[in-house]
């Protein structure tokens, strides 16, 4: 299959990109999550869907195939905003789909509501992280669910600012493998990126833990301004995702016209979990979507 590969320039560094397949249908635009991991295990899913349309990955700034620019004030929401502007404008997309998945949907909403966004015809919010603070309920919700020697360890280490000892380490797996991938052994396209991956940046904007937000997200919230969201939008998360699908479901309640779509067998990396699902639903979405828009021109 056809592709092209290179880099852009963005504010702090260059952009590594990849655009994949030449079908005659709009372009689909991918934003990984993180922030400060890379667009590998997304890749590894939505490939398939070049055979209809170009879809374009790009390693954030600081991570993956990206420039590594040691400068702290660069990772923050508006500079990775800036990013998306430029990357749209250096591959001529003035048309496209966008498709955010965990961190990629709190950028991609405020470049949505904040931003021009003329030719964005949908987006998808994967597993959608828009209020930091109802995220951390249901974190502090799913916590109690596990083993109470597991939660008096992690309290304990957050109390005492010691989240990077191993024992912390250790029992954040419980977590992660009730909430984040169900998998049992976890893919190794997750292993591999994370070896890949930035955890300065992610420390940085979120924290120590999925579960434990410390950075420059922990007030994150677009909730007041989803409203304002007038373009075709599908919100999807698994069944036992730490983006719980009572809050995605609060999220797509707050978007005019909007859909929603549980993965019933998975948690946070639905698109490795149930991969079948994840693509048949996006497929179908983004092909609605263009039906419609032909039904009614």
């Amino acid at each position: 299959m056809k592709s092209d590969e290179g880099y852009i320039d963005v504010p702090g560094g260059r952009v590594w990109y990849i655009r994949v397949g030449e079908g005659g249908k709009t372009p689909l635009l991918v934003l990984h999550g993180g922030p400060g991991n890379t667009h590998d295990p997304l890749r590894s899913v939505l490939d398939v869907l070049a055979d209809e349309r170009p879809v374009i990955f790009y390693d954030q700034l600081g991570s993956g195939n990206s420039d590594r620019p040691d400068d702290p004030s660069l990772w923050r929401t508006e500079r990775f905003v800036d990013e998306l502007v430029r990357v749209r404008e250096a591959l001529d997309l003035k048309e496209v789909h966008l498709l955010g998945h965990s961190w990629g949907t709190m950028f991609a909403a405020s470049y949505l509501i904040n931003r021009e966004h003329s030719g964005v015809r949908s987006v998808i919010f994967s597993s959608p992280c828009l209020s930091a603070e109802r995220w951390k309920q249901d974190a502090d919700r799913f916590l109690t669910q596990l083993p109470e020697d597991v939660q008096q360890t992690i309290a304990r280490h957050e109390e005492q600012g010691t989240t990077s000892s191993e024992e912390y380490q250790v029992a954040m797996t419980d977590y992660y493998k009730r909430h984040v991938c169900r998998a049992d052994p976890w893919p190794a396209i997750l292993t591999e990126s994370r070896a890949k991956g930035n955890k300065e940046i992610y420390m940085t904007m979120w924290g120590p833990s999925e579960f434990f937000p410390t950075g420059n997200l922990k007030t994150f919230d677009v909730t007041p301004e989803l409203h304002k969201m007038d373009i075709p939008s599908l919100f999807v998360c698994g069944r036992y995702d730490e983006a719980a699908p009572e809050s995605t479901a609060y999220y797509q309640s707050l978007v005019p016209d909007s859909e929603i779509h549980i993965f019933e067998h998975s948690a946070h990396i639905s698109y490795l979990e149930e991969t079948e699902e994840y693509v048949k639903t996006i497929r179908g979405f983004l092909s609605e979507v263009e039906g419609n828009e032909c039904r009614n021109s």
